[in-house]
């Protein structure tokens, strides 16, 4: 299937999905902690203001809390007038946090004109992608590092789903097929999708043009190749060059629009890409 075009027509502007991202900012509200797998290239234990990358947050907000956090963002005159985007993207899996969606609520409520959209492993979207669309969600980032199970194993340790914990190939195929199937699922109700992918040398780069083909016909509008973070359990793999990365974007760009400003951010992000304000 094809993204539809009123999908793309409802995210102009929304700087992580490739429009006006030096001028338009975003606001991430890190209300949700719990996460539903672990993945051998994360760790989500320590917090230094300078540090920028996914699963970091200076302090999780309750919803009640992230909404003032808004209100106060939105009433600063420098910041408040870039606000475009109010995002959950952790510092775990929003759709592993009930919190997520009573923020989410909360924020249609006082600012109906801001775009909301969520970062998520995917593992519960399709559980959840009724609840998201009555909420008015106009698009979604979906991380898939792998449509081959056991290369997935190499990269996911443990799921967590209908409350038992799920190991190996068996784990990494409940996933999989849950990803596809959620974002399937969102593309058909109009939701932009974009689908982030690290690229983690040695395990997944063969990997990559499966992925952007798989989601592709599902209904992604657009794919983003990040570079490892060398950590956890890969803290010893090194991250893929600049050099590599481009070339790995220039390929798939041949199959999927390429996402090129990305800047792996912090769960509590606010501004624009590559220049926030400062954290909480």
């Amino acid at each position: 299937m094809s993204t539809p075009c009123a999908s793309r027509n409802s995210i102009q502007g929304h700087p992580c999905f490739g429009g006006g991202h030096q001028r338009n900012g975003r606001i991430h509200l890190p209300v949700a902690p719990r996460c539903n797998i672990k993945c051998n290239f994360c760790t989500r234990r320590h917090d230094c203001a300078n540090e920028s990358r996914p699963g970091v947050t200076s302090r999780i907000l309750t919803p009640a809390e992230a909404l003032v956090r808004l209100r106060e963002v939105m009433a600063n005159p420098i910041q408040g007038p870039i606000i475009k985007v109010v995002g959950i993207a952790g510092p775990g899996d929003p759709l592993a946090n009930e919190a997520t969606f009573e923020t989410f609520r909360l924020v249609d409520a006082e600012f109906p004109h801001l775009m909301k959209c969520l970062s998520t492993n995917g593992l519960r979207l399709p559980d959840s992608i009724d609840r998201l669309h009555a909420l008015g969600l106009r698009s979604i980032t979906v991380t898939i590092n792998a449509v081959d199970p056991l290369v997935g194993a190499e990269i996911y340790s443990w799921i967590h789903y209908g409350g038992k914990r799920h190991s190996g190939k068996a784990g990494v195929e409940i996933l999989i097929h849950n990803q596809l199937a959620g974002l399937e699922r969102a593309a058909r109700y109009g939701m932009t999708v974009k689908v982030n992918t690290v690229l983690v040398p040695g395990i997944n780069e063969g990997e990559i043009s499966r992925i952007a083909e798989e989601v592709k016909q599902r209904g992604a509008f657009i794919m983003n190749v990040m570079p490892l973070i060398p950590q956890a359990k890969f803290a010893d793999i090194a991250p893929p060059s600049p050099e590599r990365l481009e070339e790995v974007r220039r390929v798939n760009q041949e199959i999927i629009e390429q996402f090129k400003h990305c800047r792996q951010c912090r769960a509590d992000a606010v501004g624009l890409i590559g220049a926030d304000f400062s954290t909480l």
